[in-house]
């Protein structure tokens, strides 16, 4: 009787090279299970055995992929442990200063040994950005002190003239250096209380420990800070990690002798771009401002617009190894204080090393990222935030990003336009359905052809029918074949014309269009109506007023195309009750997604269609805000034939 033969070791384990059979060697096996018999049984054998031999080949080839992942792990794991052995004085080196760094080591007394721990942290001399300006400080007798910043990133007229001059040519601060005899503690205007502190470097040999009750040199760091430094920002760092990302953010740390704290002076000065008009969301009538590189900059363009005192600005850093300033903006008296909480939480809670970019900083703390719709309204007009904070929602404003984050966001949000503040509200419903049907034209127009094409003829008059007919009588592909053509040869000709700089972009995205279409058709490799369906369906997804939404609806365009092909409208139909069902579970900062139609609250007037700004009264109360309402029931107080403070009541 046949046995199961025992599993044959791999090639990675024996060493023998895979390879296929030869003519000689097939003739051999063959010949050899022919000599076996002619039997029922024997035949029965030779089945099982062959189909034992196809189930240890698919064995051996799962296990040659297997071993091959564990090679290929077993590789890497050694190539860098190759690089650590080599590198082995940088890895040392780079692990002590993260523990410098991560552990929040207090600053030292000495002003030697802070300067010898920032030059390791800035990896001085090769770094040449870093500069540290030793000085002293012009007292009876001199005191000396340490200037750190960065080049290229500070003003040096603001350093010049509100910390160096002041410290080296000011006397000042001569009086608080002086100990006159007789000088009592409380004469001497010493504050702080204690057994032991560090005398100044100067009358101390380098910072030996002294008596608090007695020394008379204990205020001369507060008296610097507060009497002779003109700065607007002056704070104090005590830690290296607290000093290392003032400095980089264009501060500038100054060090005395016998302290184990640094002041941190506001001497911003890089260069950044003006505030200029939107590129994106440009408008007819509005504000022409929008939203630069500057984190400080895009705040006050804000705050310029809403004059409330409960506007708070809260900053967070995100990112560890290259830590950005991220500022969270929401009306204390408006916003719901989980949203506000939730809102930190998922900031501080990113884990990466480089989040320097609003999308990645979105991508981390959205719900659901795995689906393609957008949960986060982003934009770069400083007037939509202000709206959008008013209402009760929060704004996340990313350093070095001009587009700000708004959360939660909902579909609704995503089909709205800044351009609908400021006109007349029937013109502004109007422009709304004109977007709404650009989004189903951009979804479903190119699967509706499709579907009517290759199994609803019955639908469409009979002359248009037989236009459709005659127009692809020499077409050699199918409609789905065609519309897949064209739809990515007009993607290839938009992504082409975005990534071509100036006007040759948009030159070339017109020009290419009209040029493939008309060779297309010449050629008799798609039909004039279907240059026509794909066009309409391009202005429909240029309708769409955000970017992200309009990038998922071009992606989500072809998988309504394929549904089309395989069940014509039954496939779409089953599709739209999907991608609703799934919409429905999507959720942003636990909002749900088609709030407010579903679940169904309690709506307002500028949701679906814009209505008239009067009757707005309350704000959207699917964000639990702590005032709901917005303005008085009757906003327009001259109609009670009085002033008008009918309608300014307090809210």
């Amino acid at each position: 009787m046949y046995q199961k033969p025992q599993p044959a070791p791999s090639v990675f384990e024996s060493g023998i090279e895979d390879r296929p059979l030869e003519e000689g060697e097939k003739a051999k096996a063959k010949a050899k299970a022919g000599g076996n018999g002619g039997s029922d049984t024997d035949s029965n054998d030779s089945g099982q055995a062959n189909q034992d031999q196809h189930q240890l080949r698919d064995g051996e080839q799962n296990s040659r992929k297997n071993g091959s992942r564990k090679r290929n792990s077993r590789r890497g794991k050694q190539r860098n442990a190759a690089i650590q052995e080599k590198y082995s004085d940088k890895v040392a080196e780079n692990q002590d200063i993260d523990q410098i760094l991560n552990q929040k080591v207090e600053l030292s007394y000495r002003l030697e040994e802070n300067k010898q721990v920032l030059e390791k942290l800035f990896r001085v001399p090769e770094n040449k950005d870093a500069v540290f300006r030793s000085l002293s400080i012009g007292t009876e007798p001199p005191a000396q002190a340490m200037l750190v910043f960065i080049d290229g990133i500070t003003n040096a007229q603001v350093q010049n003239l509100a910390v160096l001059q002041p410290l080296m040519l000011l006397s000042g601060a001569r009086d608080i250096r002086q100990n006159r005899k007789g000088d009592t503690p409380a004469e001497a205007g010493v504050f702080l209380q204690g057994q032991e502190c560090p005398r100044l470097g100067a009358d101390s040999g380098g910072g030996e420990p002294v008596n608090k009750e007695t020394s008379p040199f204990l205020d001369f760091f507060d008296r610097v800070k507060q009497a002779v430094l003109p700065n607007n920002q002056v704070a104090e760092g005590r830690t290296y990690d607290q000093v290392v990302y003032d400095v980089l953010n264009g501060n500038s740390a100054l060090f005395i002798e016998g302290y184990n704290q640094a002041l941190l002076l506001e001497t911003k000065g890089w260069h950044f771009r003006s505030v200029s008009p939107p590129q994106v969301e440009a408008v007819i009538r509005g504000p022409q401002e929008g939203f630069t590189e500057m984190l400080r900059v895009n705040t006050t363009l804000v705050r310029k617009i809403i004059h409330r005192p409960s506007l708070v600005t809260e900053f967070v850093k995100v990112g560890d190894a290259a830590p950005m300033q991220c500022a969270v903006m929401y009306m204390a008296d408006i916003a719901n204080p989980d949203l506000v909480k939730e809102v930190k939480r998922r900031l501080e809670s990113i884990r990466a090393d480089y989040a320097h970019q609003a999308g990645l900083v979105e991508q981390m703390i959205e719900d659901n990222p795995l689906h393609m719709v957008p949960q986060v309204l982003t934009t770069e007009r400083p007037d939509r935030v202000a709206s959008n904070v008013l209402e009760g929602k929060v704004a996340v404003l990313v350093g070095g990003n001009p587009f700000v984050m708004i959360m939660p966001c909902t579909f609704f949000n995503l089909m709205q336009s800044p351009e609908d503040a400021y006109v007349r509200w029937p013109f502004g419903a109007f422009m709304r359905l004109i977007r709404y049907a650009g989004l189903f034209l951009a979804l479903l127009l190119p699967a509706h052809y499709v579907a009517i094409v290759a199994y609803h003829q019955e639908f469409i008059p009979t002359d248009l029918l037989m236009a459709i007919t005659g127009a692809r009588e020499k077409v050699p592909f199918p409609s789905i074949v065609e519309v897949l053509i064209m739809e990515a040869a007009f993607e290839l000709i938009r992504e082409a014309g975005v990534r071509i700089p100036g006007t040759i972009g948009t030159t070339l995205g017109i020009v290419g269009a009209l040029i493939l279409g008309q060779a297309a058709v010449a050629a008799n490799i798609v039909s004039p109506i279907l240059i026509i369906v794909v066009a309409v369906t391009a202005l429909g997804s240029f309708a769409i007023p955000n970017y992200s939404f309009s990038l998922s609806i071009r992606l989500l365009r072809f998988v309504y195309i394929l549904l089309a092909s395989l069940s014509g409208l039954l496939g779409i139909l089953v599709g739209v009750f999907i991608h609703v069902g799934v919409m429905s579970t999507v959720k942003s900062f636990g909002v749900p997604f088609l709030a407010p139609a579903a679940p169904v609250t309690r709506k307002g007037r500028d949701y679906f269609l814009r209505g008239p700004v009067w009757q707005q009264e309350t704000r959207p109360d699917y964000l639990d805000p702590l005032k709901t309402k917005r303005q008085p029931q009757i906003s327009r107080g001259w109609l009670n034939g009085g002033d008008g403070k009918g309608g300014k009541e307090r809210l």
